[in-house]
């Protein structure tokens, strides 16, 4: 076992606790049932009047009602990537059985990722001060807007005084928040860390720069069927929203209280393109770093790898790079390996997509089930890997990999396992 420091051993880390909100499902075990059915939880947008976009659907959460969960006044005082976040941390922690008042709550941190924070406080608090004046805008804008109030949030409701913070790092975060709580958690900065990841970018002028760089699919004629990662008539990836937290504990700290391990958190590898601020290494040099880093930050060799939730947007150069990423790092093997990307269902939830599929990913391990890649119609010659097409497969597996890559160059791999 590798040491942090030379004599001290690093801990290990356990997944005790699941939470999610998505356009699957607003639990983790509709979210699941959802997933292995195959079924798209996309749709044409309701959030607003989707009318002028070249692209009017994403993947909405459906049926959420913040007040009911949170109360008015609270629910009012927090943008909507907050809200997801403090209820999908109200899931996990109940998952997880975590008795906080016999808990030293000082060492239980909260670390949620996000890629844009609170836009849609922003474009609504421009319009406000553009229409009403200064004045009007509501002195919560500021704290709503900033990308870390869902974590703050999150501490101030259960009383978390661990280590807390936000990570930023585009379609990366949320898996960089998992690998980033594992590591604090492995050298004692805490005994339980709340990690995932929260997003609400599903607002006017976010679809609008996605329309215009030509990143998002125009399918409107058949919204469902719009994310088809690694199908060779893929034309840009789907907007997603919502959170998932997972409950991350040192493994002794969960054996001393008969915790229910769902996996163990094995590898974590995080690197950098430096390529291109949007586009990917089309090498796939940087993706395969990060996966190489994972398995060597686990000490398991590639082969031990029995399935892998790929990044996989359903754009053009994004599914062809990862696909060459993946051969580098498994070589011939690569094609044995079962791969999906459940972002054909519930589209690319942009900074909390790592955390879906990481909590995907340990529901794989637990059930023996691995998630399809649906809308897989047509083979692309340079996607030639087995995506697990349109159905699910029963097949159990004891390693799991998760790929995160975001712009700026972002890339991050997780390794879940079975305990």
């Amino acid at each position: 076992m590798r040491s942090d420091n030379g004599s001290r051993p690093r801990r290990r880390v356990v997944i005790t606790g699941l939470g999610a909100i998505t356009p699957l499902g607003n639990d983790v075990a509709t979210t699941w049932e959802t997933c292995v059915a195959g079924k798209s939880g996309v749709a044409r947008i309701t959030l607003f009047d989707p009318t002028p976009f070249s692209t009017q659907f994403a993947a909405e959460v459906k049926g959420f009602d913040p007040e009911a969960h949170l109360g008015r006044k609270e629910a009012r005082r927090m943008d909507r990537f907050t809200q997801f976040a403090v209820v999908a941390s109200q899931q996990a922690l109940q998952d997880a059985c975590l008795a906080l008042d016999h808990e030293d709550r000082n060492n239980i941190g909260v670390i949620i990722g996000s890629g844009i924070g609170g836009i849609g406080t922003i474009t609504a608090s421009v319009d406000v001060m553009r229409e009403r004046g200064p004045g009007r805008v509501s002195p919560f804008f500021v704290p709503m807007m900033l990308p870390d109030t869902a974590a703050g949030q999150v501490a101030i409701a259960f009383g978390l005084k661990g280590p807390n913070m936000c990570v930023t790092s585009a379609c990366a975060s949320s898996a960089n928040a998992i690998g980033e709580a594992t590591e604090m958690i492995r050298r004692g900065a805490a005994d339980v860390i709340l990690a995932g990841g929260a997003e609400a970018g599903i607002v006017p002028v976010a679809l609008a720069g996605f329309n215009v760089m030509g990143a998002v699919s125009t399918r409107n004629d058949a919204p469902e069927r719009a994310s088809r990662p690694f199908d060779a008539q893929r034309d840009g990836f789907v907007m997603g929203e919502g959170a998932a937290i997972l409950v991350l504990e040192a493994l002794e700290h969960a054996q001393a209280r008969d915790a229910h391990i769902y996996a163990e958190v094995l590898g974590y590898g995080a690197s950098a393109d430096a390529f291109h601020i949007t586009a990917p290494d089309e090498t796939g040099d940087g993706a395969a770093r990060a996966m190489r880093l994972a398995l060597a930050d686990a000490g398991l060799p590639p082969e031990a790898v029995g399935y892998i939730n790929a990044h996989g947007t359903s754009t053009i150069l994004n599914d062809k790079t990862e696909t060459q990423a993946i051969k580098k790092v498994f070589g011939e093997r690569a094609y044995d390996l079962p791969i999906s990307s459940t972002k054909s269902m519930h589209g690319h939830l942009l900074g909390a997509a790592g955390a879906v599929e990481a909590v995907i990913c340990v529901k794989a391990l637990q059930t023996g089930v691995l998630p399809p890649t649906i809308n897989y119609e047509y083979p692309d010659p340079e996607c030639d890997l087995d995506y697990i097409p349109n159905t699910a497969r029963h097949m159990r597996v004891r390693l799991v990999m998760s790929n995160s890559f975001g712009f700026g160059g972002h890339n991050a791999s997780l390794l879940f396992g079975a305990l």
